[in-house]
């Protein structure tokens, strides 16, 4: 039995007819299969059953990697006791991968980065979050919720939200519902500017969304006469702030 652990932010589903309906949603091209957090298997026993699919799974709780070898023993290499957030991607397939997850709750921004990071190797994202997570990171400009998250993420992938999940569908049941969405890697390979410096354009200003670009950028040098500066950040499309970024005066490396 793995006990659900409060540190870990761990929830775990319950409903079967979920768990197989958040497994329809990953791309049949792609076999390589990387889950997030199994828990207890309720995702994994849909995944391992795929045809011809490469599937892995890694957990930092050693209590239900152990569980999980005893319930799947014919896959005992499939399950790795580790800190996603820590691992090299790389390491587990070659090409490119799917990642799939009921992921906890207090790490989903930090595996958000974390897939960015990897964007050249990770096709498909299709992930359960804090229902509040799951819209922010669809949002488009000009949404309340739409942020840094937002905007980096639709930088580099098309967005879905799915469906609703309800607090009774797991255990412990969570104080808040959850929202599956889908992130599908678009066309987009270069960007035209520094990504470093563009992250930084995009964190400062939300850093201080209430203001102005052109009061929270001006470490930036930005040319006074762009019309973009009279605006706020939750305003922006991603396009407009790669704009924004190209016209930063060097040098870059005193600005991030």
């Amino acid at each position: 039995m793995v006990r659900p652990k409060k540190h870990l932010g761990q929830h775990f589903l319950t409903d079967d007819n979920i768990a197989n309906r958040i497994c329809s949603y990953l791309n049949g091209d792609c076999c390589n299969i990387l889950e997030v957090g199994p828990g207890k298997g309720v995702l994994s026993r849909f995944l391992i059953s795929r045809p011809s699919s490469s599937f892995k799974a890694i957990d930092i709780d050693e209590e239900s990697v152990n569980y999980l070898n005893a319930k799947f023993p014919d896959y005992l290499d499939c399950f790795i006791l580790g800190d996603f957030l820590k691992t090299d991607l790389h390491s587990y397939f070659d090409g490119n991968m799917q990642i799939i997850g009921n992921f906890p709750y207090n790490i989903s921004s930090q595996i958000l980065f974390k897939v960015l990071e990897n964007k050249n190797v990770v096709s498909t994202v299709v992930g359960m979050f804090q229902k509040e997570v799951a819209q922010r990171v669809i949002s488009p400009a000009g949404s309340k919720v739409y942020g840094i998250l937002s905007v980096l993420v639709q930088t580099w992938y098309d967005c879905e939200y799915l469906f609703t999940v309800n607090e009774g569908s797991f255990f412990p049941p969570p104080k808040v519902k959850s929202g599956v969405i889908r992130l599908t890697r678009n066309k987009v390979n270069d960007i035209g500017v520094s990504e470093k410096l563009f992250v930084a354009v995009v964190k400062t200003a939300f850093n201080q969304r209430r203001k102005t670009l052109r009061n929270s950028l001006k470490q930036f040098n930005l040319p006074a006469d762009n019309e973009l500066l009279n605006r706020r950040p939750e305003t922006l499309t991603p396009q407009e702030f790669i704009h924004l970024t190209s016209m930063v005066t060097p040098p870059i490396e005193k600005l991030c």
